[in-house]
């Protein structure tokens, strides 16, 4: 997944992201997912569309912690973008994001980390 390929940035789309999680921005961080976007939580539940998505992150964004959205790791992986951050709540998390041709967000896994992955923040 690179530039050339895809004709976008899809590390750029992170960073966006994670920004307007941090800004608290719901509109722009929604406007960054395809209409049919489907979020995978570390809960379990599923969000599908822009309902969804607003179900979803109005209530993330409105709870969350000062330690929240902090950037430990971002990784090109063969088919998506791993980042490794700090959720809502302040716990490690990874969240893997899939986009579709016209750069727009249309599936994101979360996975919680152990301990063991928060070594990020060493240097």
């Amino acid at each position: 997944m690179s530039n050339s390929e895809s004709g976008f940035d899809p590390i750029g789309i992170v960073i966006d992201w994670l920004d307007a999680c941090r800004e608290r921005r719901l509109e722009n961080l929604v406007a960054l997912y395809a209409d049919h976007a489907t979020i995978d939580c570390c809960s379990g539940e599923r969000f599908v569309g822009g309902s969804g998505l607003l179900q979803y992150w109005s209530a993330k964004l409105r709870g969350a912690t000062a330690a929240a959205f902090e950037l430990d790791e971002i990784l090109i992986e063969q088919d998506c973008i791993r980042l490794d951050y700090r959720d809502y709540d302040g716990s490690a998390v990874s969240t893997k994001f899939w986009f579709d041709a016209e750069g727009s967000i249309t599936r994101t896994l979360c996975v919680p980390l152990g301990r063991k992955s928060a070594r990020f923040k060493a240097a």
